[in-house]
């Protein structure tokens, strides 16, 4: 191997030095299969699998809390709907991502809202009770 081929193949194969789980030679494979660029660098695929470890682990975290509150184990569609939605950053990013079974987000309109009254304590005294 030449000593630019070494160097590529080394930066590929060793993503463990990066400390990335996702695979970086396959997002290397997938770069140059799909025609972006006539050449690609040694480093983007490092980052670009760097960008990716990182947009899903925010989105398993936020869906895992999503789940938490709902007070089930395992994460689904509904969870990831509603952790990308309430971000507004991934809201953002993902505008035009339709989730498969993800639902819709609920929404009640302040109008439809009935208004709570507050019942006026003025009459008690210490140890009565409202009991008639």
């Amino acid at each position: 191997l030449s000593p630019t081929l070494n160097r590529k193949f080394s930066l590929l194969l060793n993503f463990t030095k990066a400390g990335l789980q996702f695979p970086v030679g396959r997002v290397y494979r997938l770069l140059k299969r799909g025609n972006y660029a006539e050449r690609i660098g040694a480093g983007a695929p490092v980052y670009l699998a760097a960008v990716l470890e990182y947009l899903t682990a925010e989105i398993l975290e936020l869906s895992g809390n999503a789940a938490r509150e709902n007070k089930k184990s395992r994460i689904g569609p509904r969870h990831i709907q509603l952790a990308v939605r309430n971000d507004e950053e991934l809201n953002k990013l993902f505008a035009g991502v339709t989730i498969a079974e993800g639902g819709v987000m609920p929404n009640i309109l302040p109008a439809l809202v009935p208004k709570t009254t507050k019942v006026p304590k003025q009459g008690l005294k210490d140890g009565q009770s409202q009991e008639f």
